[in-house]
């Protein structure tokens, strides 16, 4: 059964529902578009045949720059401004992303003093092509973006700048946070993965050797497609390199683990398009953050 192609369908019904829980949170929901999104890209400049086979045309798919800014209630007006990258995975975009794992609603209680930003990936289809994100300079350019809308609308000050840079994502929402991370120009201080490590170790390792205090998790299934066997190749490679890191199952897991591992790794008996919320698992993550500061 195709998990990802159910959660775009379940968002019709879902829809008046999150609109209300929008409303109830009190959070704020901005939208911009940028230049510095994954699409259009020159690599998906004509229909491209996706991951399921299917002809996917530019239109609808590739062409699509929007950013979606969640702002919480009672944003701290400092200086440095803390952002939250969310990269969705297949079948999915940044409204149903949004709505369907509840990423708002968790963000919200996770009373962070930083902005939720999604941008939009690969729209609707079987690809975890990064796009644009794979150029330097193009995140820190979406980063500019991103504070120049919130400066717009008076968000931040005027003088605000970025702060700590968080990037989270599930499944194929990997290959952008690894484009990233091969391109940095901008610091990321932590990185949190749902069922997403199906490549790139190279990249990954490379970002966790650079600081002692970059925060690496993945949390993952046996139901990833190959994400509990890549898993198991990380470990290894982190074991040969003297890199510590913990690896613990959902049902054991608690707030002084994620504090306190630097790299850590969450093994969930759960199907891999469920493991996001319910219970509420990215908002775990963020209050739990070694960088995010939580709202007095």
């Amino acid at each position: 059964m195709n998990y990802k192609w159910i959660a775009g369908v379940v968002l019709i019904f879902l829809e008046p529902a999150a609109a209300m829980a929008q409303r109830d949170q009190g959070y704020q929901v901005l939208r911009m578009t940028s230049a510095f999104t994954s699409f259009p890209d020159t690599g998906r400049a004509k229909a491209w045949l996706d991951g399921d086979s299917v002809l996917q045309p530019v239109a609808g798919h590739y062409d699509d720059s929007s950013v979606i800014l969640v702002v919480p209630p009672r944003l701290k007006r400092s200086r440095n401004t803390d952002l939250i990258f969310w990269f969705h995975g297949w079948h999915n975009n940044i409204d149903t992303a949004l709505q369907f794992y509840g990423l708002a609603r968790q963000f919200a209680a996770a009373n962070c003093d930083a902005v939720l930003v999604l941008g939009e990936a690969a729209r609707n289809s079987a690809d975890s092509y990064g796009g644009k994100l794979k150029q330097k300079g193009d995140f820190a350019g979406l980063v500019r973006d991103v504070m120049n809308e919130l400066k717009r609308y008076g968000v931040v000050p005027a003088d605000a700048v970025a702060g700590h840079i968080v990037l989270g994502c599930h499944s194929g929402g990997y290959s952008a946070v690894a484009d990233i991370l091969a391109n940095v120009q901008v610091p990321v201080d932590e990185v949190y993965l749902f069922d997403a490590l199906y490549g790139r170790l190279p990249v990954f390792m490379d970002w966790i050797r650079q600081d002692r205090r970059h925060h690496f998790v993945h949390w993952y299934t046996d139901h990833g497609g190959g994400t509990d066997v890549v898993s198991d190749t990380l470990m290894r490679q982190l074991g040969v390199q003297h890199i510590d890191y913990l690896l613990t199952t959902e049902a054991l897991l608690d707030a002084g683990q994620i504090r306190n591992s630097r790299v850590l790794f969450v093994h969930s008996t759960r199907e891999h398009n469920v493991i996001i919320d319910n219970p509420d698992d990215f908002k775990l993550l963020l209050e739990n953050s070694s960088v995010l500061l939580r709202k007095r």
